[in-house]
């Protein structure tokens, strides 16, 4: 039986992680951030990756646990580490979806070019109705579906707080959204799923950031 991200402790887990996604290129220098809800009885906190930290160098201790009710810090391995500009991002996702697992956010090139594909004002993005697309158990002959998206705004709580006002309107057909300028928030009810919805979201957002290319 193949190993899975799920076998290993969080933390350990997500500096795996962190390494991959940072040779793809989705994690270029401290870009992105990594978090992994603990699996205790009422699941009220989380690991997160911290604040500058590069990615391609993670390690165990450069993970902090928070509170998801107030963003409290419960454990830091390391005196001085501060979580991640964008807890306030993971924190309302884990509070909206008590099943998500584990939440990752990736900078890649190609998920800013694909959100370039929207007009001013858009508040979501149509995906092309790719395989892919099943991989996120959509199984319909060509699916339509809408990626949130929102504006990249200096005070990321104040997209956390709009990120909270849509999705209690209408959550999402896929377990993820994108920040123009900025990068793609996947989360999943397991770190290998979630892992696996990063690979395939990424895979869609590089299609469209290629057919553009090609067809100008």
């Amino acid at each position: 039986m193949a190993t899975t991200f799920d076998q290993y402790s969080p933390c350990r887990a997500l500096t795996m992680i962190a390494r991959d996604f940072h040779a793809r290129g989705w994690m270029v220098g401290t870009a992105g951030n990594l978090s992994a809800r603990v699996m205790n009885g009422d699941a009220g906190s989380f690991w997160i990756t911290a604040s500058g930290q590069p990615k391609g160098q993670l390690n165990e201790d450069d993970l902090m646990r928070v509170a998801i009710q107030d963003e409290a810090v419960l454990e830091s391995p390391t005196p001085g580490h501060r979580p991640s500009a964008e807890t306030s991002i993971h924190r309302v996702i884990y509070q909206l979806f008590p099943q998500a697992r584990a939440i990752f956010h990736t900078h890649s090139v190609e998920a800013c070019l694909a959100a370039e594909h929207t007009h001013a004002g858009a508040e979501t993005l149509r995906l092309p109705p790719l395989e892919m697309i099943k991989g996120f158990d959509l199984w319909e002959q060509d699916p339509r579906v809408d990626l949130p998206v929102f504006d990249n705004l200096l005070d990321v709580r104040k997209v956390a707080q709009q990120i909270k006002d849509r999705f209690q309107k209408k959550p999402p057909r896929v377990p993820a959204l994108l920040i123009h300028s900025h990068g793609v928030t996947v989360w999943g009810q397991s770190l290998q799923q979630t892992y696996h919805h990063v690979e395939l979201m990424e895979f869609i957002l590089r299609y469209m950031a290629l057919r553009s290319h090609v067809s100008t």
